[in-house]
């Protein structure tokens, strides 16, 4: 494919995509059962209340826009959906027998493509789909981001930060697939070890991306004290010193070696014999 076609690949829709293959046939009829699901399909969930209404429009309207199908590598008498699969649930929940269909030959590049262009344009696919499907082209087909940004219409940036999506705790994610939170609220989450508690406040109080962007702030700033490890060799030689001078003894070695050695006396008696102590030896 050039890039003269995947530039305009999703502005053109799919029909760009099915020009770019081999129609056997044009408007056909299949039934039901001879369709199977793409396994290239982005889209994972189905709005119920959607697919219902879908439903009903079927049964007053029929399908207006056919399914477009390939021959299926598993069964000669099977046909792979490519676009079209909430329509044909929707049909076998109206009660269909039948569907149109369009039998185009397509690789799995081209079937994967179809898939994405058409959830795409329709908004169809949640955050986190909608990254997956990019991956898959980047991880099976050899794209990079550019071409996939090309390839979709929009630009470098959306495809990045959707792919940055796939990087969040698997929690998170859930949340991001059931629609509970939005990608707005994900991108900005998006490296933080705490993700999955602000998202769960987020959630919880309702709030806005930029609110959200203001409590992950909260968070940042806040200063959390690192807790010093001290070298057990510096240890040993605190204990060995103060038990010898009777004082407590503190050492603090910087990474250069160079540092400050302190000691705690209780009163004159203490600091008299430390005093006695250094001259007497040095």
């Amino acid at each position: 494919m050039d890039s003269f076609k995947i530039k305009k690949g999703l502005g053109r829709g799919l029909s760009s995509l099915i020009g770019d293959t081999k129609t056997k046939s044009n408007i056909n009829k299949l039934s039901i059962s001879d369709l199977v699901r793409n396994k290239y399909q982005p889209r994972k969930t189905f709005d119920e209340e959607n697919l219902q209404e879908l439903s009903n429009s079927i049964k007053e309207r029929g399908i207006i826009q056919p399914i477009i199908v390939r021959q299926s590598k598993i069964s000669d008498k099977k046909f792979e959906i490519i676009a079209g699969e909430r329509r044909w649930l929707a049909a076998q929940n109206a009660g269909l027998n039948e569907v149109p269909v369009v039998i185009t030959e397509a690789d799995d590049l081209k079937s994967l493509e179809f898939a994405i262009v058409e959830n795409v344009q329709r908004h169809d696919l949640n955050a986190i789909e909608e990254a997956q499907g990019y991956q898959r082209l980047i991880n099976e087909f050899s794209y990079d981001q550019d071409k996939v940004a090309k390839f979709i219409g929009k630009s470098r940036s959306h495809i990045a930060n959707c792919l940055r999506l796939l990087n969040l705790p698997i929690e998170v994610i859930s949340l991001v697939e059931r629609n509970k939170l939005s990608q707005g609220h994900a991108k900005i989450l998006v490296g933080l070890e705490n993700a999955f508690y602000l998202s769960k406040k987020i959630i919880e109080k309702n709030l806005s991306v930029r609110q959200a962007e203001n409590l992950v702030k909260i968070f940042k700033n806040k200063k959390i004290p690192k807790k010093l490890i001290k070298d057990s060799n510096l240890n040993d030689l605190e204990t060995s010193l103060s038990n010898q001078i009777g004082i407590n003894v503190r050492i603090k070695n910087k990474r250069n070696n160079t540092g400050l050695i302190s000691f705690e006396y209780k009163d004159l008696d203490q600091l008299n014999k430390l005093i006695d102590t250094i001259k007497s030896n040095y």
